[in-house]
């Protein structure tokens, strides 16, 4: 198989330099090309990207600030192989990666896989604690590649591969700026294409460096759920209501514990409890499970009040699609 890797960027050029170093490290090299598409950003990768011109197959594009969707379906009209893998710029990819996807293929006829994110030992403590919130069954149901979850699998941008012929004939990404990537994995689904979870071709996702940015992504993601279930009418889970559920209970139980009783203070720090031991768990560092219960509160809440709002905008006032922090979407 030969590949044709796309990556989006804006104003990372510290974060790609890291992500074309991983590529640099594959064991399958010479099976991809790579293709950058500058979006409209103010801070230009274009200069700490030209060492990796001599090696790797590598390609630059820039385009007025359009959004990542977009950004992604000028780079797949740009690309000469056959099969497209996106990847988001602040991710690192692991040295095999291209070697489990080959050894996949040589199994059976691939038209759309996904894979999981992980956390690498070099992120920062916030880093790995976003990390967490973002891929434990407690704060996601599993529902972003655990072996056990709560609704079906739908790849992300930050790691999709599709072949080229199936891209385009759906259109490739839609002018979504906030869930184009699971409204495109809906899409695949919905055209009858079978859509296959690689557990072993995961990467190292970033994500955000600050619970304040953290906060304004899953506000974002929350408030694109409702769009999606809208745009695709039966892909609206109970799993997709909890955070919700959550954001309204739990300062019901603080309430609770100041006006009625002190002892219902146990049930307002059990979860966080929880999370810090599983979490203390699967890291083994004290002070990052720590930051993790802290991480899980501020994705439920940001994630539920996200919801809330275009519920009441969308549903219940029949206003059209909205988005909020739209200026630090890249934040």
């Amino acid at each position: 198989m030969q590949f044709s890797v796309i990556i989006p960027v804006y104003n990372r050029p510290e974060e790609i330099v890291e992500l074309l170093e991983s590529l640099t490290l594959q064991s399958a090299k010479s099976e991809f090309e790579v293709i950058i598409v500058e979006d409209g950003s103010s801070i230009s990768s274009r200069e700490v990207i030209d060492p990796y011109f001599h090696q790797l197959d590598l390609h630059y594009y820039y385009q007025e600030n359009q959004g990542p969707g977009l950004a992604r379906n000028f780079g797949a009209s740009k690309a000469k192989n056959d099969f497209l893998v996106f990847f988001d710029s602040d991710c690192i990819i692991p040295s095999n990666y291209f070697n489990v996807i080959i050894d996949e293929f040589e199994k059976e006829q691939i038209e759309c896989y996904g894979g999981p994110d992980s956390s690498h030992p070099f992120f920062t403590p916030i880093q790995k604690a976003i990390s967490y919130s973002m891929t434990s069954p407690i704060t996601t149901g599993g529902i972003r590649g655990g072996k056990k979850k709560l609704d079906k699998f739908y790849p992300r941008s930050f790691n999709l591969g599709i072949s080229k012929k199936v891209f385009n004939e759906l259109g490739g990404f839609g002018t979504m700026r906030f869930g184009e990537d699971l409204d495109f994995s809906m899409r695949i689904d919905k055209a009858g294409y079978d859509i296959k979870l690689i557990r072993d071709a995961y990467v190292y996702h970033k994500r955000r460096t600050k619970f304040k940015a953290f906060y304004k992504q899953v506000f974002n993601s929350g408030i694109a759920r409702i769009d999606l279930s809208l745009m695709h009418p039966g892909t609206l889970k109970i799993v997709h209501l909890l955070p919700s559920l959550f954001a309204i209970g739990y300062p019901l139980l603080v309430l609770g514990a100041l006006f009625l009783s002190p002892l219902i203070w146990l049930l307002i720090f059990l979860f966080p409890l929880i999370v810090i031991a599983d979490a203390w768990s699967r890291t083994k560092q004290f002070n990052v499970a720590i930051l993790c219960s802290m991480a899980s509160l501020v994705q439920l809440f940001g994630y539920g009040y996200g919801f809330i709002n275009a519920f009441w905008v969308r549903i219940i006032r029949g206003k059209g699609s909205f988005h909020s922090f739209a200026q630090s979407f890249y934040d």
